[in-house]
């Protein structure tokens, strides 16, 4: 491996960004290769990178025509969850089993313990605070649950200016639209609500908070599966 290739691969996995290391079988010529650009001795045409970029979405690694191995090395996919209340204790364990690494955020301890959420990760810092920390990206959902505009704003303040691939608010549609109001006369725009799916969830008539985080964890893996080929086909 090239040192500039194996450089640029351990950035990128450090900065946890989604990053594949690609190797032509007939010659072992290799590149590195992001949704953005490729890198290396190897020379790609537009139907292989369009194929690798695919892999890299959905975390696939393997052979692909023409040749080539794809070696996806993605950061783990993360739900942050702002609010530790009866629809996080739900959601929360069904997205730890579909693979996400689940952080809640609440700075209302009673509300935050680990005897309401076994083997969750646990953030007892205001909102803001936590998500510049935890520094949304492109594997990385995002969701409030409080109903509280003093918690659940300034969340999205930071989730809207990341890289988030899914952005969830619970509440009605008269709590939405008030919540955009909100947004607006702190300087966000229709471009930025496009990005919100509130209300929360996938319409399937959830009423339980069970259901509605069944409805919720649909609608965030549609999300994720289906938004790679857009990148792709408009890449």
């Amino acid at each position: 491996m090239q040192p500039a290739i194996l450089k640029r691969l351990l950035e990128e996995r450090a900065a946890k960004r989604p990053v594949a290391l690609v190797t032509r079988i007939e010659g072992g010529q290799q590149a590195v290769v992001t949704p953005q650009e490729a890198l290396g001795a190897l020379e790609l045409d537009a139907a292989p990178l369009a194929e690798i970029r695919r892999s890299l979405a959905e975390d696939r690694s393997g052979m692909i025509e023409g040749g080539y191995f794809v070696h996806v090395h993605n950061p783990p996919l993360r739900l942050i969850l702002v609010g530790a209340v009866h629809i996080a204790q739900a959601l929360a364990p069904m997205a730890a089993i579909a693979g996400y690494q689940v952080v809640i955020v609440d700075p209302r301890r009673a509300f935050a313990t680990d005897e309401r959420f076994p083997g969750i990760t646990l953030d007892d810092r205001w909102p803001d605070e936590a998500l510049e920390d935890l520094q949304p990206n492109r594997r990385t959902a995002v969701v409030t649950l409080t109903h509280d505009p003093k918690l659940d704003d300034p969340a999205l303040m930071v989730a809207l200016k990341s890289d988030a691939f899914y952005i969830g608010c619970l509440g009605s549609r008269k709590t939405h639209a008030k919540r955009l109001e909100r947004l607006t006369e702190a300087g966000f725009g229709e471009a930025d609500f496009q990005r919100i799916h509130g209300p929360l969830g996938l319409d399937i008539g959830a009423i339980t908070p069970a259901e509605i985080a069944i409805s919720a964890l649909a609608e965030i893996t549609q999300v994720l599966r289906r938004a790679p080929e857009t990148e792709v086909k408009a890449a």
